[in-house]
């Protein structure tokens, strides 16, 4: 169930972007921001929650063209990955003069890894969520690609009309069993996200389909080589049965981010579940 313990607003950036952006716990504390992957949702209720008991001020929030931050045209993105990373940072230094505990899950991993690297002053820890060292597309030698049998069932899901709630609903759910995650949670959030999604149905679309921006955002350079600059706690959080982003990835990160600690739970795969919310909590707050 949503908090009642949350409030949703909207921060817009000095570069005119409107993030949309719901906070938890105390505006005092210290902050934890958390880059939707795409949406803010990507992110459970129970985990916000359990961070703000826990003495953190939680903003979780919508990358560009999903929920209600800036939508322009999803099929077209006219931004860069870069330019993600420099709204995470506009959003951490808008909200708290101190540096931000960053978290990225999935995309916004890509997202996470990218700020921390190109804005350092923004951010005093990392935490990196089911996702890679490397953009979307062919991926380096040395790192599990998306496991093949599963992606070929999950896109040859026939697609649903996209400005119908039950229809996308039950893709999500059906994509979900797929992937190894929980169906019942996938065909609630997507009934959340359409629910506060004001745009069009390619909104909807690329919020229920992993990767579609992505897939068309200019994310050069590389990042990968410059991981071992970072000099900030790293917590590394990866589903054993991830099928979408294997776990070799998050090995990987791991190795290649100075001191940082792996944390695979043993019983996710791609989404993080509510049960596994006291668990993350308890690493995220130990960074």
């Amino acid at each position: 169930m949503h908090s009642a313990h949350s409030t949703v607003h909207s921060f817009r950036t000095p570069g005119g972007v409107t993030l949309g952006v719901e906070h938890f716990g105390d505006a005092t504390a210290p902050l934890v921001l958390l880059a939707g992957g795409t949406t803010m949702l990507s992110w459970p209720d129970a985990l916000c929650a359990t961070l703000a008991r826990g003495g953190r001020h939680v903003v979780r929030y919508d990358l560009r063209d999903s929920g209600t931050s800036t939508t322009v045209d999803p099929e077209a993105p006219a931004y860069t990955l870069r330019d993600l990373a420099a709204d995470a940072a506009a959003l951490a230094h808008g909200l708290d003069d101190r540096p931000a505990h960053l978290a990225g899950i999935g995309i916004g991993g890509m997202v996470a890894q990218v700020a921390a690297l190109d804005h350092p002053d923004a951010f005093s820890a990392l935490t990196l969520a089911g996702t890679r060292p490397v953009a979307p597309g062919p991926v380096d030698d040395d790192l599990p690609d998306h496991d093949a049998a599963t992606m070929g069932r999950r896109f040859a899901l026939p697609a649903p009309d996209w400005s119908d709630r039950t229809a996308v609903a039950e893709y999500a759910a059906a994509g979900a069993e797929i992937l190894g995650d929980d169906p019942a949670a996938a065909r609630a959030r997507a009934e959340r996200v359409f629910d506060r999604t004001p745009s069009t149905a390619p909104s909807v679309r690329m919020a229920n389909q992993l990767g579609l921006v992505f897939a068309k955002l200019d994310c050069t350079p590389r990042w990968r080589e410059r991981l071992p600059e970072l000099a900030i706690p790293t917590l590394v959080l990866h589903g054993r049965h991830d099928r979408f982003f294997p776990v070799g990835n998050g090995e990987a990160l791991a190795r290649e981010i100075p001191g940082a600690r792996l944390l695979v739970l043993e019983h996710a795969a791609t989404a993080i579940p509510d049960t596994a919310a006291d668990e993350v909590a308890a690493a995220m707050l130990a960074v």
